[in-house]
């Protein structure tokens, strides 16, 4: 297996090449120019030489630019995907992805939701789709020490005593980390020891440090910025929370069920794929704070329907998100391709 990115730098690159994986970076600030052309042509001559059977590819860029590529290049077996949900904001980029659809042998997605919406809205032929979940791998299930968990509360300011609500997801407009606040507001008077967590940083933080001022929380709300997710950090809430206006499949979610935490989300896009309302935890409509704050509520004040949902949700992501189940997913895709393409 080898990687090809069209960045120079991230913390997958870095990952990849500390396992020894050979890494190909592909740098194309635009899909179109001089620069795209002979970043075109590298990764030609990349596919020919190394004799690549399988090329596939993961975002909007890569099903455009790879699968053109993989085509000239005559490769056995493309494939693109779909991993989001909101349609591409530029019509350009929509109709080349579209093109990419019908370059590729099959289509990968990672939920029923994601599948059904590329047969209605991108015409894609369901014989074509492939669903492939997210997954987590098994230290995601692993329980931190008590010394990381001790750590990391006195790193973010934590009081030890706390009934603490964590959020793990980038800080921008779509995550809608406001709600969360003004759901915290609503309860704080009820609940002093309430705290709530946020790991990940982005645009919206300096906006959501303000929010927090004028709502009176400044000292309930702890902003961890961006971590590496090992241990899987929703080990040390009491309950995980996701926001969003929009999603496609939220692996913070998956990691959350993972540490038999219960959920309250927004039911928007693929999260249903993933957290059963009422079995693993609780979905609200998005936008809706006093929904938000009466499921957090509900949970707070039932300790075993949170253990129960914490219980559930760890089963559900042991038998459906594991990387030792949806990986031979994944191979005999590729197996069942390359066979197809030997006929």
């Amino acid at each position: 297996m080898s990687v090809v990115c069209l960045q120079d730098d991230g913390p997958l690159l870095t990952r990849y090449r500390n396992l020894g994986i050979p890494v190909l970076a592909l740098p194309l600030p635009r899909l179109h120019g001089v620069t795209a052309l002979r970043q075109g042509a590298r990764l030609f001559r990349y596919l020919v030489t190394q004799r690549v059977d399988i090329v596939h590819s993961h975002d909007v860029y890569n099903n455009i630019f790879a699968t053109l590529c993989a085509r000239l290049a005559h490769r056995p077996v493309v494939i693109a995907s779909r991993r989001w949900h909101d349609d591409v904001p530029r019509r350009i980029l929509r109709s080349a992805n579209r093109f990419a659809y019908r370059l590729a042998d099959c289509v990968l997605v990672n939920s029923p939701t994601i599948a059904e919406l590329l047969v209605a809205r991108e015409r894609v032929d369901p014989s074509r789709v492939a669903l492939v979940p997210n997954f987590v791998e098994d230290e995601a299930f692993a329980q931190p020490t008590t010394a990381e968990q001790e750590r990391f509360l006195s790193d973010v300011g934590v009081p030890t005593d706390s009934f603490i609500v964590g959020c793990v997801a980038s800080l921008r407009p779509v995550k809608d980390q406001a709600l969360l606040f003004r759901a915290m507001a609503a309860l704080k008077p009820r609940w002093p020891t309430l705290h709530l967590v946020l790991v990940g940083d982005g645009e919206t933080r300096p906006l959501l440090e303000q929010l927090a001022q004028r709502l009176g929380i400044s000292d309930a709300v702890h902003f961890a910025g961006l971590r590496e997710n090992k241990p899987n950090l929703h080990h040390l809430f009491d309950v995980s929370v996701l926001s969003s206006r929009s999603e496609a499949v939220p692996n913070s979610l998956v990691e959350a069920m993972a540490a038999a935490r219960p959920v309250v989300a927004t039911c928007v896009g693929g999260v249903p794929d993933v957290v059963l309302d009422g079995e693993t935890g609780l979905l609200v409509a998005s936008g809706d704070v006093d929904a938000f704050a009466r499921a957090v509520e509900r949970l707070l004040r039932d300790p075993d329907l949170r253990r129960r949902y914490g219980k559930a949700g760890r089963e559900r992501a042991a038998t459906d998100f594991q990387a030792r189940r949806v990986i031979p997913i994944l191979e005999s895709l590729y197996v069942r391709l390359l066979r197809e393409r030997a006929r």
